[in-house]
């Protein structure tokens, strides 16, 4: 019953969230068909004499796309950052639709921050004692003054929650006392996500062949 339990619990975090994402996105389609209906007269089954299939799946997409991108061409310049301002406000009377928003919105800003430094990296620290290892990201490793404070070479690091990782602790950690793993950064949030269940696949690397032949035996 233990393996029954651990294999359906993994059975089920592999399949509800790709429920989800096909309804959201069955969802999207469905507010989007009705902006790409062709006239019949421009059909390619009626233009080439041949049915294109997915033709409105791949025009959604197109246009899902493309309000992306007007989406943010409008919110990068100085109007739309304020009719932005303006929406965020709104949301934020809401109680519990600005709960989900604000923690979404923050995690999204600091996952796609193009700092350079931040959640690029994967780590391994021993938190929350000696023995015992959590997963982190890193997030900076110019900490001027507390560098200068603790005469350590130190970086900043982020240890999400599970099974929401938009919460966490940020912790100045040694850089001697860190492990990078070769894990990325989508396979730690979707372990974190799934209580650890969903473990990326690592194959250790193999070690270099000595290039030195052994001589003929005395």
């Amino acid at each position: 019953m233990k393996h029954f339990r651990r294999y359906l619990v993994a059975g089920l975090l592999v399949w509800v969230p790709l429920g989800v994402t096909l309804l959201v996105l069955k969802l999207l389609a469905d507010i989007l068909s009705g902006l790409v209906i062709l006239p019949p007269a421009y059909r390619p089954e009626n233009l080439l004499g041949v049915t294109i299939p997915f033709l409105d799946v791949v025009l959604t997409l197109i246009i899902a796309v493309v309000v992306l991108l007007v989406t943010g061409v409008i919110a990068a310049n100085i109007l739309g950052r304020q009719l932005v301002g303006v929406w965020e406000y709104l949301l934020d009377q809401i109680p519990l639709v600005r709960t989900i928003y604000s923690a979404a919105k923050k995690f999204a800003e600091v996952l796609f921050a193009d700092t350079g430094q931040s959640f690029k990296k994967v780590l391994l620290i021993q938190y929350p004692r000696k023995g015992i290892y959590s997963l982190c990201f890193q997030t900076a490793t110019t900490l001027q003054e507390v560098q200068a404070r603790t005469a350590e070479d130190v970086i900043c690091v982020f240890v999400p929650t599970t099974p929401n990782p938009t919460s966490g602790f940020i912790m100045m950690v040694p850089r001697d006392e860190v492990i990078e793993l070769d894990m990325d950064v989508e396979s730690a949030v979707k372990m974190i996500v799934s209580l650890g269940v969903v473990v990326p696949h690592w194959q250790a690397p193999k070690k270099p062949e000595s290039l030195a032949q052994p001589g003929p035996a005395p």
